[in-house]
């Protein structure tokens, strides 16, 4: 299965891998109406320690903790995928707290964000990785 996978060394921390998930995933067909003047949300996100920068995002688990904790069942693995299914988050936040990777965060409507790999946005690739300049962030089978 094809996977997200970042190279930190080649990361230059400027967060176009963000920007490119927000826009991805905000429904819209112009990144200027989707994020000029708004709070982003995206699904990964850059960690800047001293001088190296790196993305994180979900590592869609073999076995994952965020969806064995999940109360309300929202969490689930499709196809090597881990996915939330929105209508059943109650907001509690217990996958937050389990993802070891901190890979999960709150959204603008108090439900979980976390990767699925473009899968409901059809751009063929991850935004994040599609985007990246410097290909820290590639798409691949390993």
């Amino acid at each position: 299965m094809k996977r997200v996978y970042v190279n930190e060394k080649w990361c230059l921390g400027c967060h176009l891998c963000e920007y490119n998930c927000a826009f991805a995933n905000s429904g819209e067909r112009d990144m200027v109406k989707a994020l000029k003047g708004r709070t982003i949300y995206p699904r990964v996100h850059i960690e800047e320690d001293d001088q190296i920068s790196y993305a994180v995002s979900c590592r869609h688990c073999t076995d994952p903790l965020c969806v064995k904790g999940c109360i309300a069942g929202a969490l689930s693995v499709k196809d090597g995928t881990v996915c939330i299914d929105h209508n059943k988050c109650v907001g509690c936040f217990t996958c937050i707290l389990l993802c070891p990777y901190g890979a999960v965060s709150p959204g603008p409507d108090g439900l979980a964000l976390k990767c699925e790999l473009c899968l409901e946005n059809a751009c063929g690739a991850p935004a994040c990785a599609a985007g990246c300049p410097n290909q820290a962030i590639v798409y691949e089978e390993r």
